[in-house]
């Protein structure tokens, strides 16, 4: 393991696996609290290969990770390959959006460590091709974006397939009440350790904002991008529909670009992740697809170009930079309209955006000047007058509430 660690330049343990791998390494049960880029991929990875009876070779799965979205599968597969050099370890993912068979093959042949999406992994459990009696271990990741995509049932699912006698390490960036229900349900005694920092955006990121009208978030983005000329970006929307037409407008302009949202198939998911992080694919347009658990280090910039429904949600976007101390930054399109919104992002993370604007460039129309008075027409002061004579009568009270 330390030959590992020293390969892969893992010099000083971050504060989760400072925490989590001593509790792990003792079989104890963990609830761990951390914000997204701070290293709780190999903080269970370590322990896992740690506790691995590498003299069973019996090829059952003797320690399972459950993740939300099929490139955090892949992920964190590539971690326990890295982490699992001079082992005798087999690693199987299980995802969905790629045929079946390859890795009904895969688990035939024997696999130690199972990686996979809650979907993909009953599938297997149905088809009678994965069985979690040998199972000592379970890694529930990313626990809470698994709960917000409605997969709470599937996961139970699972860990009724897993012995009771086993250990179960949660990990998560926040704990709301369904999380803590869950664990009071299927865990044993667990130690929580919350390394989230008080705010929970980090600091190495700096966060600005823009107002700006519907109809000139494009413009501002051309003339951003202008600005900036960023290393390598995410560029955020709300729906699959807007994040394709975003990615055609802006690729008549701009090369090495990319996108990525549910409705594309897994193999073209895939192949476009990898040429992010060869840095042949400079700007990617997104859906929250890529909110959650992608790691790459020479991301530079986050745009939000919708501001996200919820506000973990924008929490999760800007943790794609300023990963594990580097410093990036994030920009959130608002409109008028959005102004609670941004506050309530505000409020989350316990810190105030900065405002931005760009020299020369108009983001907002401008306000219209109300007439005064004196400049009503006829018609205009017959309404007023109106008003005025319901306000005093019975409809008083009616015309106040307005």
């Amino acid at each position: 393991m330390l030959k590992a660690l020293n390969a892969a330049e893992f010099e000083h343990p971050t504060p989760i696996q400072a925490a989590l791998i001593p509790l792990a390494l003792e079989e104890q049960d963990v609830i761990g609290q951390a914000r997204t880029g701070t290293g709780k991929t190999a903080a269970f990875v370590i322990p896992i290969l740690e506790l691995l009876d590498v003299d069973d070779r019996s090829g059952k799965p003797q320690a399972i990770v459950v993740v939300p979205t099929r490139e955090l599968a892949v992920q964190v597969s590539e971690v326990v390959a890295m982490l699992a050099v001079g082992l005798n370890v087999r690693c199987a993912a299980l995802y969905g959006g790629i045929p079946i068979r390859k890795q009904m093959n895969q688990l035939r042949q024997g696999a130690e460590i199972i990686v996979g999406t809650p979907g993909r992994i009953l599938d297997h459990i149905s088809r009678r091709t994965l069985e979690l009696r040998n199972v000592e271990c379970v890694v529930l990741d990313e626990a809470d974006r698994m709960l917000d995509i409605g997969f709470r049932q599937d996961i139970e699912k699972i860990l009724r397939n897993c012995p009771k006698e086993r250990q179960t390490l949660l990990l998560s960036a926040t704990l709301p009440p369904p999380i803590l229900r869950l664990a009071e349900k299927y865990m044993d005694q667990p130690t929580t350790i919350n390394c989230s920092t008080e705010n929970l955006a980090a600091e190495t990121i700096e966060q600005f904002y823009f107002t700006v009208d519907e109809h000139r978030k494009y413009d501002l983005l051309e003339r951003l991008l202008d600005r900036e000329k960023p290393r390598q970006a995410i560029v955020f929307c709300r729906t699959r529909r807007g994040a394709q037409r975003l990615f055609e407008r802006l690729s008549k302009r701009h090369k090495h670009v990319g996108c990525m949202h549910g409705e594309m198939n897994q193999r073209e998911r895939d192949r476009i992740m990898a040429r992010f992080r060869k840095e042949e694919i400079r700007m990617i347009v997104a859906t929250d697809v890529m909110g959650r658990g992608i790691d790459v280090t020479t991301l530079s910039h986050i745009i939000n170009f919708d501001i996200p429904k919820f506000c973990d949600d924008y929490v999760h976007r800007v943790g794609r930079t300023g990963r594990m101390g580097r410093e990036g930054v994030a920009y959130t399109f608002v409109t008028q309209e959005e102004g609670d919104e941004l506050t309530r992002i505000e409020m989350r993370i316990d810190r105030l955006l900065q405002e931005d604007s760009l020299e020369g460039f108009e983001a907002t129309a401008p306000k219209k000047v109300e007439e005064s008075p004196q400049e009503m027409s006829k018609e205009q002061e017959r309404k007023r007058d109106t008003v005025a004579s319901l306000g005093r009568g019975r409809g008083a009270k009616k015309y106040r509430r307005l």
